[in-house]
């Protein structure tokens, strides 16, 4: 009787197993042709994105993220994370749809959000017909933009920031009706070796990786072709000594970043230079405005202004994250603690240096040195003065870094409350290229390397003090990725080579 039993039940089970089998096989095909059809629709979206770019100069992005050159992983991932950021899914098929729309309407050069567009839409999709009627809707005010006049640039020096901005400016070249690279100048002489060189430099990057286009060194013409268009390169002891004319380059903005003028006085020695009437400096400068782009960069008019600092990476990474902080509850005083990656000023070995600790092998030792970031802040946001205190650790990594926010506060808040008020900063207002709002609990320091905001609120890692009036954040920043395109964006905003946005 047991064993008629057992047959029975054994019978049963695999009857319900053979129907689970094809439930799940059922189920599993379903996925696989649901996800052949999103990689469909990704690849759609991936020309579209191309067609705008090329064809109108309208850069799409998603919350901020590029998606220029970008592949279909890395797009899909993208949106994956937006949903997660407004808390609603946000569809590649929807994007498509919305892209296409756009795509239909005659709008000038311009930056377009898809994915708060594609947000906006899910929220307001019954007052429209259908998605180029809401796209024509949000866009409107695009027409009343004027045309833009292309900037030239020089790239004075051509170090880490240097070649990271020649990358950004060519991989976005698009039509050239923004900032044109024309020329990059260095010290020495110029030879086939010597242009090899940097070709390979900037073609190759052991932390960013290989450039994603062509570097040609033509020794004839001492220049790099780069995705096919010329760069000179002029070999200058002095700034004062060229003339760019020569090379057809007219009212270009120099980009100074090799650290060795600081000051107003030697930062004009480029306005003396015939073709230049604008400077800006990838270092803190003295007598010049130090500029947080989407901070303090409209205080300052680019047509009465001709010299412009972009302050440091570490003040780029915590101004905006404080302002927020100061709008919202107000700071009463606080702490900066930077992380920083180690730089190209220290030693790989002990060896001599002007300063206390730096002359200790880098890639061996956590090493305590001072940073005037705390005290920087102070010229893009006034109310800090005498607020903040501030030192800095270089340790053994070679880029990403993360500074730690000790603040106390006028205002009681909790962490619900900090983390309502960066997600707000970081979806609208003026510092959402500044602000990402990140939301894993996994996150390293080698994740964050590549993001082109300034600074990365680590909504996982914060820390409020029981009375509420005490908060400790978290603040990851690629100390050269990031900062490379905060100077990017402030070099659009002197030049006023400014597109219609919508964010």
């Amino acid at each position: 009787m047991k064993y008629i039993i057992f047959a029975q039940n054994l019978k049963h089970n695999t009857t319900t197993l053979n129907l689970d089998t094809m439930s799940f096989n059922g189920t599993y095909e379903k996925e696989l042709a649901f996800q052949a059809d999103r990689r469909r629709a990704t690849v759609e979206f991936i020309k579209i994105v191309s067609d705008l770019w090329y064809d109108k100069s309208i850069e799409l992005v998603l919350f901020r993220n590029p998606l220029i050159d970008q592949n279909v992983s890395e797009i899909l991932n993208l949106h994956e994370y937006a949903g997660e950021f407004v808390g609603k899914p946000i569809s590649i098929f929807d994007s498509v749809e919305i892209a296409q729309a756009i795509k239909t309407l005659d709008i000038p050069p311009a930056k377009l959000d898809i994915g708060k567009l594609t947000y906006e839409f899910h929220l307001e999709d019954q007052k429209y017909s259908n998605a180029t009627a809401f796209v024509a809707n949000k866009l409107k005010d695009a027409s009343k933009f004027e045309a833009i006049q292309p900037k030239d640039v020089i790239l004075y020096g051509f170090g880490r920031i240097g070649r990271l901005v020649a990358r950004e400016l060519m991989t976005k070249a698009g039509k050239g009706n923004q900032l044109r690279l024309r020329a990059i100048v260095t010290r020495g002489k110029i030879d086939q070796t010597v242009l090899e060189k940097r070709a390979s430099l900037l073609r190759n990057d052991s932390v960013h990786g290989d450039f994603s286009g062509t570097v040609v060194a033509d020794v004839k013409n001492s220049a790099l072709i780069i995705n096919g268009t010329t760069v000179n390169i002029i070999s200058a002891n002095n700034p004062e000594d060229i003339d760019y004319t020569t090379y057809g380059i007219n009212n270009a903005l120099v980009i100074d970043n090799t650290g060795a003028f600081r000051d107003k006085d030697a930062l004009s020695r480029h306005l003396i230079s015939k073709g230049v009437n604008k400077v800006l400096l990838t270092a803190p400068g003295k007598g010049v405005p130090n500029i947080v782009h989407g901070v303090n960069h409209l205080e300052h008019n680019p047509d009465t202004v001709n010299i412009f600092s972009a302050a440091s990476c570490t003040t780029n990474a915590i101004t905006p994250v404080l302002k927020a902080m100061e709008d919202t509850l107000g700071v009463k005083f606080g702490h900066l603690e930077t992380i920083h990656a180690y730089t190209n000023d220290q030693n790989l070995v002990d060896n001599y240096h002007d300063k206390y600790r730096r002359g200790r092998a880098a890639g061996l030792n956590m090493v305590i040195t001072e940073t005037g970031a705390g005290s920087a802040v102070t010229k893009a946001l006034p109310s800090f003065e005498g607020k903040l205190t501030s030192n800095a650790i270089r340790v053994p990594v070679p880029n990403g870094s993360l500074a730690i926010l000790n603040l106390e506060l006028n205002k009681k808040t909790s962490i619900e409350d900090i983390n309502s008020i960066m997600k707000k900063y970081a979806l609208e207002g003026n510092l959402v290229e500044q602000i990402k709002y990140e939301l894993s609990d996994e996150l390293v320091s080698s994740d964050i390397v590549g993001c082109s905001a300034p600074s990365i609120y680590d909504s996982k890692a914060t820390i409020v003090r029981a009375d509420g009036k005490n908060v400790i954040l978290y603040i990851w920043y690629d100390n050269e990725y990031g900062y490379s395109h905060q100077v990017i964006r402030l070099a659009k905003y002197i030049s006023k080579v400014r597109r219609f946005t919508y964010y």
